[in-house]
């Protein structure tokens, strides 16, 4: 190898060249912003939907926990009315 191969570019001191250089830095950096932005995105939503996943099982939990709850009330009803009705027998 010879020592051509390692030369680096000269800095460009002339104005187009600089505005040129300056626009490309600005639209990398620029991509590099937007990806980041699209990772925080990916990431809210990613909490977004754990968070409704908690509160979908939650809220699924509460649910049949009254349907429990309201299987036991009609027993009880039904036992009551029973009773009522030997109540009622003996009275009568």
């Amino acid at each position: 190898m010879s020592a051509d191969t390692f030369k680096l570019k000269p800095f460009h001191s002339s104005k187009t060249s600089n505005k040129t250089s300056l626009r490309r830095f600005r639209r990398r950096s620029g991509r590099v912003l937007l990806s980041k932005a699209a990772k925080v995105g990916k990431l809210k939503k990613l909490e977004m939907e754990m968070k409704n996943w908690k509160l979908y099982m939650e809220n699924k939990s509460i649910i049949e926990e009254n349907q429990r709850l309201q299987h036991k009330a009609f027993l009880l009803h039904q036992e009551n009315k029973a009773l009522l009705s030997q109540l009622q027998k003996c009275f009568s």
